[in-house]
């Protein structure tokens, strides 16, 4: 059985917490396509402390789909760390997963996300405030390491396992390599040789079914957590699933769905519509025509007329083979946490 702390997830396939991605349209859409497990973005362990409603507004999930619930939270202080779950879990958590891999400078500065890899006591000091004050199964996604030359990954998971991890996912690169060069994933195979009994969620250049299947096969991980190899094609898990991949009717109605959602969501209409562009970038990716379209509703400001814009493009679009194989640019507001 595949168990994550005391839950029964249905299957080996993760999406990832994506900063700016993993909002509650995007998660829910995963869930109804098969992935198991959707973890939220990163939210600010500080903002939930001192009850920010900007930050609050991260926290709202869909009971009905999100089951259960994984709350992402990242930070540097354990007693803040602690005091930002219990807000969560009082908002409906049923996981609390740290944030000890993400890159980017204002995070890792503060002591959090890839921070972390460089103090190892104070990462498990994390686990252990949380679990003891809010007795919620409390997971970690790390990265390899600092850089090439400290690759502290299994140092962190002995820390994290004997704080009471439930979980520890690792993205296969370092905090220098950001999201370059390639995932290493004999580091994921080490983690579970190490730690047979700790559930390993193997991450990174996981974009097809057969990366998938390849990266179970080769490192004995339990789950696989899909990051930009979903932008675009939530259908990956359906088709990891034993699914069909999405018809150009399909593709349309749920980009038309998730637009739909991303505005009731986010509130401003003029606003969704802009922060929902680079979704249907993603969305158009490797079909013919998808250049003009992303120059296209890239200048539109209103819902209508990107529904319209939508409706023409998708509704018969075909897979361009000429497309080039390389992912869409993200970055870090659109990338794995």
């Amino acid at each position: 059985m595949l168990k994550l702390g005391p839950y029964t997830l249905p299957n080996p396939y993760i999406l990832a917490p994506m900063a700016g991605v993993s909002e509650r349209p995007f998660r829910v859409i995963a869930f109804r396509l098969g992935a198991a497990l959707c973890p939220t973005e990163l939210v600010s362990a500080q903002g939930l402390m001192r009850q920010n409603q900007r930050t609050l507004k991260y926290l709202r999930y869909d009971a009905q789909v999100e089951k259960p619930y994984s709350l992402q939270i990242f930070g540097g202080e354990p007693e803040a760390m602690a005091l930002a779950a219990q807000v969560g879990r009082d908002a409906g958590a049923q996981i609390i997963d740290i944030n000890m891999g993400c890159p980017v400078k204002k995070v890792v500065r503060n002591g959090a996300g890839s921070g972390l890899l460089c103090d190892v006591p104070r990462a498990a000091a994390v686990v252990r405030a949380i679990r003891d004050a809010t007795g919620l199964p409390v997971t970690c996604k790390i990265r390899s390491g600092w850089d090439a030359q400290s690759l502290n990954y299994l140092q962190m998971a002995e820390s994290l396992q004997e704080a009471g991890c439930a979980g520890l996912a690792i993205h296969a690169r370092t905090r220098a390599q950001g999201y370059s060069g390639q995932a290493d994933w004999s580091h994921i195979a080490s983690l579970k040789r190490h730690f047979p009994e700790l559930p390993i969620m193997g991450n990174g250049d996981v974009k097809t079914v057969a990366d998938a299947h390849r990266m179970l096969d080769a490192t004995g991980c339990d789950f696989v957590m899909i990051g930009r190899g979903a932008l675009g094609n939530p259908w990956l898990f359906r088709e990891l699933t034993g699914g069909p991949p999405a018809t150009p009717e399909e593709r349309c109605e749920l980009v038309l769905e998730h637009a739909q959602a991303h505005a009731e969501f986010f509130g401003d209409p003029v606003g969704a519509v802009r922060s929902f562009r680079r979704h249907l970038a993603w969305y158009a990716h490797g079909l013919k025509g998808a250049a003009h379209f992303r120059s296209e509703v890239n200048q539109l400001d209103s819902p209508q007329a990107v529904e319209d814009s939508v409706r023409r493009f998708f509704a018969g679009a075909d897979t361009d083979p000429s497309a080039p194989l390389e992912e869409p640019e993200v970055d870090y507001r659109a990338a794995l946490g």
